[in-house]
């Protein structure tokens, strides 16, 4: 597979302004984890059916604040969800390429594998590569390259330390996330994006 940057579905802005604002209305705290699940399957089966409202279609802040006012258990029954894993990790790594900051990376050079557990896989991971080299991000499940450090965690520990929701240094040093190779840049990873700041 050639490496390639995650692209966004056309969806139109009325489409998204639907999507946000279904979004933004959604008690969360009064879905099961299963009603939660059933939620994104009927969003992610409409975007396929072609009706226009997609996940692709949230804007990054909104999904910033419904990882926010998620509960543990609801984003570990989306990790669970195999499609649905597969659609946020999908998603996560497109909107990094969208929010990477050149100018605070201008110098690095690097290679990020990810393990994410729990997966479909002989030994039990999904796996993507993160590049960023030349002032560019791009993401993909092709692992051609020699990482210079490897990141094992869980997909709902990545989809909450990717949006903002969980304290990156904490996630380290509690061992929700485990480091092979060089540690430093795996630290300062998130200071590449801009990513928004839940406001809820």
């Amino acid at each position: 597979m050639p490496w390639r940057r995650f692209s966004r579905p056309h969806a139109s802005t009325a489409a998204g302004h639907a999507v946000n604002g279904f979004a933004r209305k959604l008690e969360l705290a009064k879905l099961t984890p299963e009603q939660f699940v059933q939620v994104l399957e009927t969003l992610h089966m409409l975007g396929n059916a072609g009706a226009g409202i997609e996940l692709s279609s949230l804007s990054t802040q909104v999904l910033v604040d419904i990882v926010g006012r998620s509960s543990r258990e609801q984003l570990k029954a989306l990790a669970d969800h195999p499609e649905l894993r597969s659609v946020f990790l999908d998603e996560i790594f497109r909107r990094m390429s969208e929010h990477f900051l050149p100018d605070r990376a201008r110098y690095v050079n690097i290679v990020v594998s990810w393990r994410f557990s729990g997966g479909e896989s002989e030994d039990g991971y999904d796996r993507f590569q993160t590049v960023i080299e030349d002032g560019l991000c791009v993401s993909s499940t092709d692992l051609a390259r020699t990482p210079d450090t490897t990141i094992t965690l869980s997909v709902d520990d990545f989809i909450r330390m990717a949006t903002g929701n969980a304290a990156v240094a904490t996630m380290f040093v509690t061992g929700r996330v485990k480091v092979k190779g060089e540690y430093a840049p795996a630290v300062r990873l998130s200071s590449y994006f801009d990513i928004p700041k839940p406001t809820e």
